[in-house]
Parts: C-alpha cells; structure tokens; sequence
C-alpha cells in the first residue's frame, strides 16, 4: 500500500541543541528535519508499561516524540525484571507508570510524560485516549485490548498493537476511517474464553523477544507520524523468534463472512470443592492421604511442587478419555494460581471421578503460607 499521509503536523523549528541530539535521524532519507518535528509535537499513549511497553516507551522517548500518556494499573514485581527493561531493582512496589515516567525524565528532557494508574475499560476507555494521534497497545489480556480497540475506531485513533507468548508474537497496525479498515476484532472476531488463553505469568515469555517486537511497535508510530514507508495496515506480521522466522497474514473486514453464532448451550463449569494450601498440609498428614496433581508445565514443576505429587501437564489431562490413568480416592488439583487447575479438575468430574477438589491460590499459596523456602515465580 502507498504510504498513509503524516499524523501530525510539524511543531516548532529545532533547536541547535535538538538538531545535534536527533542528527541520526535526520539523515534518514524520509525523515529528516520535518518529520523530527512532527515527532516532538505528537501525542502518543501507550497503553502497559510491562514487557512491550518497556522497549515502546524506551524507543519512543528517545526518538523525540513530544508527549507519552502511559496507562497502567500494575506495580513492579521482581518478576517484571526479566524483560521490562525500563524498571530497576529499587523500583519493585511502586507503579509502573511512575517507574516508566521516571525513565523517561532521565532519558529526554523534550518528552512531556503523563501517568495515568488505572485500568483501561469499556467505560474509561475513551476518556483515556482521547486527544492522542497514535495508540500503541501493549496490553496483556483481551478484555483491555478490546476495550482499547472499540474505542480508538470510535475516536478515529490509529492503534499499533502486539501480544506476545513464549517464542512467538503477532503485530499489526489498524488506521480506522479508511474503506476497508480493520481492526482487532477483525483478527478476533470473537474473545477467547480466558481459561483458554495462558498469561506469560503462565507460560512464559523469552525476554529479548519482547524487546524486538517493541522495537517493531516504535518503527510503526514513527512511521504513521511522519508519513512515510510502509506501515503494517491490513496484515498481520507473525514473529518465531525459536526460528527467527517471520510470515505475514493479510487481515481482512469480517463483515458477513462471520458465520452467526451457535445457539448451544454453553457447558457451565462443574461446581468444585476446594481447599486452602494449609487444609492441603493437614490432609497429606492424614491416614487418607489424597492424590496431589500438579498440572503446570514441565518447567515449572523444576522450580518447585508439593511433596509428593503426580505432574501431568492440564494439556495431557485434558486429553484423558478414561479415569485409568489415576488411582481411586480423593484428588487434589492445582496449578499455579488456579484456572489450570479447574479446567482439569471439571475434566476428571466429567469423565465420572467423585472426589476431585482444587488447591485454591495454588503453588503460590503453597509457597507464601506453607514453604517459604520455595522460589516464588
């Protein structure tokens, strides 16, 4: 596609001082010293201050662009620090927006920051990102990345958006107003159920990529402002960074290629008993000991289980067909913090097991109130 116009219209002249900090800039061909200044005057807001905002907000302040609004609810937690690079040690418990603001006062004194601690709804949403030329979405979970989505496509706000999960990624870049446009929904057209969509928290997430594909995400703002080169509008570029290989996907208008909705019944969740971490203790005390299983993943399970525990991955469970596979009695289900841990444990329910219970707060509970001595993750 052609290059889309320039967002922004160019700010004041430079100054010799900002002429020698974003010299490297202007000797790009397309660039130069009209699309600086058309940097220093955007408004850019970016939705997490986590793994992709970390690069985004690095990336974006240090190229010049005028005004940040980061939005997020989270607090730094010693295990952000793999990855969000933009968070230090002595920086753990306080907001991540206040953190990222902190960053980016020491990188560029040209870049207004404003923080926003809170999470982005349906009901917020486009207060929040009103009066921006570019959203960039760095959101982890779904219900956000739609409300973010809805509402940029009301207000006319291009979104540049990314998710990542252990090796792979996806972007793209939306420009709504345009014939055709599209937008995450079209890419999703329906939401995942959440039990069906792991967190990193979960699965993981390999820290340089999300350095990469927040670098991706920073090219693709620079571009929309200042109009030139080829955004990554009506496709979807899907990143392996196990390979290092990358493939695009064109994206389409849904429309009425959508088939309708079926009309079954939704399976409700099996109502299941559940017990805390210490009644856990006291029961593998007793004579009736139940059976523990662990269905995290294999990595995880290194890192710590409960004694005397069966590990089996929730895929492989949820793959069983017969009770065969577990002794009779009493079993005991958990995961790390839980939804795994239901999903299997309303699995062996269904599949006619009559004793199943779920460690509620799972392996973190484990560890917070019975081992300390365990690593927390």
């Amino acid at each position: 596609m052609p290059p889309l116009p320039p967002l922004v219209a160019p700010g004041p002249e430079l100054t010799p001082a900002q002429v020698s900090r974003y010299s490297r800039h202007l000797l790009v061909p397309g660039m130069g010293i009209e699309a600086q200044r058309r940097l220093l005057a955007a408004r850019v807001a970016v939705v997490g201050a986590g793994g992709l905002g970390s690069p985004t907000i690095s990336y974006l302040a240090a190229a010049g662009v005028g005004h940040l609004t980061i939005i997020d609810d989270d607090d730094v937690d010693p295990t952000n620090l793999q990855r969000q690079v933009i968070h230090r040690l002595d920086a753990v418990g306080r907001s991540k927006v206040e953190s990222a603001a902190g960053f980016v006062a020491g990188l560029n004194p040209d870049v207004s920051v404003q923080v926003r601690h809170e999470r982005i709804t349906p009901e917020n949403a486009r207060e929040l990102l009103e009066g921006h030329d570019v959203v960039l979405d760095g959101a982890d979970n779904f219900p956000t990345r739609y409300a973010v989505s809805d509402a940029a496509t009301a207000l006319g706000t291009p979104v540049v958006w990314a998710a990542v999960l252990r090796f792979d990624a996806q972007l793209s870049t939306f420009v709504p107003g345009r014939p055709g446009a599209v937008s995450l929904r079209d890419l999703f057209p329906r939401p995942p159920r959440p039990e069906d969509v792991p967190s990193c928290a979960e699965a993981g997430v390999l820290g340089a990529l999300v350095g990469q594909v927040g670098s991706i995400m920073a090219a693709e703002v620079v571009k929309l402002v200042c109009g030139f080169g080829e955004p990554l509008v009506d496709r979807v570029l899907l990143v392996d960074a196990l390979t290092q290989r990358t493939r695009e996907v064109p994206l389409r208008p849904v429309g009425d290629l959508l088939p309708p909705p079926t009309h079954e019944p939704v399976r409700e969740l099996v109502p299941l008993p559940e017990l805390s971490a210490e009644e856990v203790r006291s029961v593998l005390r007793g004579t009736d000991a139940p059976l523990l299983l662990d269905v995290r993943e294999p990595a995880e399970h290194a890192l710590g289980t409960v004694p005397g525990a069966l590990t089996v991955p929730v895929g492989e469970v949820l793959t069983w067909e017969h009770l065969e596979t577990l002794p009779d009695g009493p079993v005991v289900v958990y995961c790390k913090t839980g939804p795994r841990a239901r999903r299997a444990a309303a699995h062996l329910v269904r599949l006619g097991h009559p004793d199943v219970s779920v460690m509620t707060g799972g392996m973190l509970a484990w560890i917070e109130r019975v081992d300390p001595g365990l690593p927390s993750y």
